[in-house]
């Protein structure tokens, strides 16, 4: 049985990243990956391939254009699911290569199998042929990640109801989908067909989307969504989804509205890959979506020894913060000294528009009781803005009315997840609105929001 210092289950942004830090300590690091190359969700079946979906389908469609040369305006004319795939090939064949590059540079050992613990510090690795190796380790992390939920209820078959994995395959654009659950990846999804000119239903039980979201700020999303003939059905949940012989789907409503489109996305969440794991061995159980809780700060399961990052932990289920979970993970594993988690990191959803937040929202500044005061700028009164042809985008910042720090940044629109990171900054290292408004930005360029919005507050907030 040949040991290593330490054993990653998983390769996606957590375990990559986690598994190049032990590295970097001169230790002995094996990373299982069971997919067919490394890279995990991520790279595969989550953020790289939706996000080079969303550039392909708003480069194609001439989306960014239609400002200036109207609603009907396209790149390419009959854009077919073909066309959208031919991009996506090459960036994750590029991503592998470069991940791949990585682990041999720094002498990580990768090995194609499917994990499970034989005993609480051995694994078994069952081949891609069958064979099965046995690997043992002090230190574990499981970074395993997610797969779509899949009530056994709904009839997938990847034809005309899919998942959030399988919805990559489809082989023509529709001419209408219905998108049922709206969270992150369905809101994601939803808008990338509407900017396609599919006809959209979006679906969703709670009587909102994205609580988690300044409420201003979705209040202007909704308005753009629903001014662009997307359907938002709030409040009412789907009971069953059933094809019809005619061709297409029909969705059954609570309350007896129902939905007809030609595809049906089902986007309702997603469950940690730890079945197969054998967890139990190790005295560890998962929730009922099959997460496993972890210490906040070191990310150390009740197990000693045994440490799990990324969505396999929940919540944030990012990227880029799996990627900080993991490279934690492994200091606090080898007895190397880290830093803790932020309080404050930038949350970026790809939607079109996009939305990308850091911070405290309105409703927590008022939960909290902390006197504050608001500054708001829309893209349209910039000049890069009327340059780009925008007619919508709104960034939003909280101040403190006693010592006039920086409390949250709100964007919404063209360049979200970019601009969030001046918001970021200014935020975390504790600065105030006089910042923004006593420093220059380039001009033209929509970064000058930020200046607008502090103004605004400004003039609003006593001055001494």
């Amino acid at each position: 049985m040949e040991h290593y210092d330490f054993i990653v289950i998983g390769s996606g942004p957590a375990g990559r990243r986690a598994a190049i830090q032990a590295a970097k300590f001169g230790k002995k690091v094996l990373v299982v990956e069971r997919g067919r190359r490394v890279g995990g969700v991520s790279v595969h079946t989550g953020t790289i391939p939706s996000k080079t979906l969303r550039e392909t389908a708003l480069n194609l469609s001439g989306w960014r254009e239609r400002g200036f040369y109207g609603r009907s305006y396209r790149v390419k004319q009959d854009l077919t699911a073909d066309d959208l795939r031919a991009r996506l090939h090459i960036t994750l064949n590029h991503e592998i290569e470069v991940l791949e590059h990585q682990f041999a540079r720094n002498q990580v050992t990768t090995l194609k199998g499917t994990a499970r613990f034989a005993e609480p510090k051995c694994i078994e690795v069952q081949g891609e042929e069958g064979e099965t190796f046995a690997f043992s380790s002090d230190k574990f992390l499981l970074a395993v990640g997610t797969t779509p939920y899949r009530p056994d209820t709904i009839p997938f078959d990847g034809e005309y109801i899919f998942d959030s994995d399988s919805i990559l395959n489809l082989d023509h654009l529709p001419r209408s989908i219905c998108v049922i659950g709206a969270g992150v990846i369905g809101v994601e999804y939803a808008t990338i067909f509407s900017s396609l000119d599919v006809h959209v239903t979006l679906v969703e039980p709670r009587d909102s989307m994205l609580d988690f979201v300044d409420r201003e700020l979705m209040e202007d999303f909704t308005h753009q969504l629903r001014d662009r003939g997307m359907v938002l059905r709030f409040g009412k949940k789907m009971e069953q989804i059933r094809r019809l012989e005619s061709g297409g789907c029909e969705v059954l409503m609570e309350g007896g509205r129902n939905i007809r489109s030609e595809m049906v996305l089902f986007a309702a969440g997603r469950v940690g890959s730890t079945d197969s794991l054998g967890i139990d061995i190790c005295g560890l159980a998962c929730d009922g979506r099959g997460r496993l809780k972890v210490d906040p700060m070191t990310f150390e399961t009740e197990t000693p020894g045994i440490y799990a990052a990324g969505d396999v932990i929940g919540f944030p289920s990012l990227a880029s913060t799996s990627m900080e979970q993991g490279r934690i993970a492994a200091c606090h594993a080898l007895g190397h000294p880290a830093h803790s988690p932020p309080e404050f990191f930038p949350y970026g959803i790809y939607s079109v528009p996009e939305i990308s937040t850091v911070g405290m929202t309105e409703e927590e500044v008022l939960e909290r009781d902390i006197p504050y005061e608001c500054g708001v700028a829309r893209f349209r009164e910039t000049s890069r803005g009327h340059i780009m042809g925008l007619e919508s985008g709104l960034l939003k910042m909280i101040f403190s009315l006693s010592s006039r720090r920086l409390l949250g940044c709100h964007i919404v629109g063209e360049g979200a997840t970019e601009l969030i990171h001046i918001g970021q900054a200014v935020l975390n290292l504790k600065g105030t609105l006089e910042y923004f408004v006593e420093n220059t930005f380039n001009y033209p360029t929509l970064a000058e929001a930020y200046k607008i919005a502090a103004l605004d507050a400004w003039n609003r907030m006593p001055q001494e």
